[in-house]
């Protein structure tokens, strides 16, 4: 199992629009040239961030995106789900039913009415990590990171992004 990098840049970008004050837009170009990435490709994965209501767009001369919700309610794994899509992580796909032993027309009850096993445990797994990355928060992420980078780069990223449109 492997996340894109789409995940990785979203967490990176989103992270960087929590100090832009509501109602000030980010463009994408901006948020490309800033952390070194395809602004095709991201754009690519901001569309998929505002379909799942992470971000909004605002349009004009100043558009771009905006948070869509607080950064306290947007968890890690609303992040996953929005670039990475709900499909299950695991697809069972009921291998055995067809082992050669069994007559395919009269399966044993045990294999058709009861899950299978190693489905159940992949799906606990999937589970325990959509708890996981639940309880971590876009805010959260935030508090961690402005407390750990240098006060002077913290500013300077603030800053950068506020006089963007005046380049």
């Amino acid at each position: 199992m492997q996340f894109s990098i789409g995940v990785e840049y979203a967490l990176h970008c989103l992270l960087y629009m929590v100090d832009i004050p509501s109602g000030k837009a980010v463009g994408i170009k901006d948020l490309a040239t800033f952390q070194g990435v395809s602004e095709t490709y991201l754009s690519k994965v901001y569309t998929k961030l505002r379909k799942a209501g992470i971000v909004k767009s605002i349009s004009g001369v100043n558009g771009g995106y905006e948070l869509a919700r607080i950064p306290e309610s947007i968890t890690f794994w609303n992040i996953v789900e929005a670039v990475e899509g709900t499909t299950p992580l695991f697809q069972c796909a009921e291998i055995r039913q067809n082992e050669i032993l069994f007559d395919k027309n009269n399966l044993p009850d045990t294999y058709t009415k009861c899950p299978c096993l190693i489905k159940v445990v992949m799906v606990e797994a999937e589970d325990q990590m959509r708890q996981y990355l639940n309880n971590k928060t876009l805010g959260w992420l935030h508090e961690q990171v402005s407390n750990k980078i240098p006060e002077e780069h913290g500013k300077a990223t603030i800053e950068w992004f506020n006089n963007t449109k005046s380049r």
